[in-house]
């Protein structure tokens, strides 16, 4: 059995289970773990540029619009693979590959490969997913036992909460901000599971482009920055999209030094166990003055406070 994985989170989630010796055959963005020991199958028109969010937006979109894509197979390395089964996704066809794309290439390969579509859209398809994935590969055990333990993790937090009597607080996680984009898919669940309510988010579906005056009259205690793909320090470079804005000083949790930059993968990437990560440091970030993050997770957000992000 060979398995390729086109979808980052799924590759976590086979090197998170233990099943890697299945995996040859990932994209570019996958875990730098996976980059280093499997080929790359999926390559980026734009892999090593540098661009603000702002043209990363319009270069997609404009993609887009003329029903390109900017993600392409490596058809002769696939044909050496020659897996069994490709894991594929068609949550965003922004961000990474999807089905359709990866169908035009696999289909011309000596050995057609099964194709597995993984899109969640809730926090529990996540974990359902991990289970599809083991079943696929016929470690159907070792996923129930991974979901498990992530589960038991996520019922020590909302245990904690009720033995602390924790009042839910009013969040906002943007996934970007050049237009700024909502929370969507299980990011608003992540949070429910954390004492939070982010009320402009879509829970079980897309990131949505949201206006700046609604942000405004929301007016959170907490505000959370994680755009997709970027970690802490890619974030910063753009946090100017947000200082500039004539109400940010004004706004609650800019002024009660409550607002998080916070590295990606804990929330765009759905892979069960990142996900988990990211439900204890949002509990970390929206009730700082209850719970500290796991030691392990301590680098994996910061508070805008310990930063120069906001000095003119």
């Amino acid at each position: 059995m060979i398995v390729s994985s086109f979808m980052p989170a799924v590759t976590q989630m086979i090197y998170d289970m233990g099943l890697q010796d299945y995996l040859d055959g990932v994209t570019f963005e996958c875990p730098a773990t996976a980059l280093r020991e499997k080929q790359v199958a999926v390559r980026y028109k734009l892999e090593g540029q540098t661009l603000s969010s702002e043209e990363i937006n319009t270069i997609f979109s404009k993609t887009k619009a003329e029903g390109g894509t900017l993600y392409y197979v490596d058809e002769d390395i696939l044909e050496q693979i020659a897996p069994d089964i490709i894991f594929t996704q068609d949550v965003c066809d922004v961000c990474q590959i999807d089905t359709a794309c990866v169908a035009t290439s696999a289909y011309k390969l000596t050995k057609v490969p099964q194709l597995i579509s993984i899109t969640p859209n809730s926090l529990e398809d996540v974990f359902s997913n991990a289970l599809t994935i083991s079943k696929a590969i016929g470690e159907e055990d070792v996923g129930i036992n991974y979901v498990n333990s992530l589960k038991e993790r996520i019922y020590n937090i909302i245990d904690y909460q009720r033995s602390k009597r924790i009042q839910p607080k009013s969040v906002l996680l943007l996934e970007w901000v050049a237009p700024l984009f909502n929370c969507g898919h299980w990011i608003p669940h992540q949070i429910a599971y954390a004492g939070g309510m982010d009320l402009l988010s879509h829970p079980s579906g897309d990131s949505i482009v949201i206006s700046w005056d609604k942000i405004v009259k929301y007016d959170p205690e907490v505000i959370i920055i994680a755009p997709c793909g970027y970690d802490i320090n890619r974030t910063k470079e753009d946090m100017h999209f947000l200082e500039k804005r004539p109400e940010w000083q004004s706004l609650k949790a800019v002024k009660s030094n409550q607002v998080y930059i916070a590295d990606f993968d804990m929330f765009t990437q759905s892979s069960a166990g990142t996900l988990v990560n990211g439900i204890e440091c949002l509990m970390a970030m929206i009730h700082s003055e209850y719970y500290n993050a796991p030691e392990h997770l301590a680098a994996k957000f910061l508070n805008c406070r310990d930063t120069l992000v906001f000095d003119s």
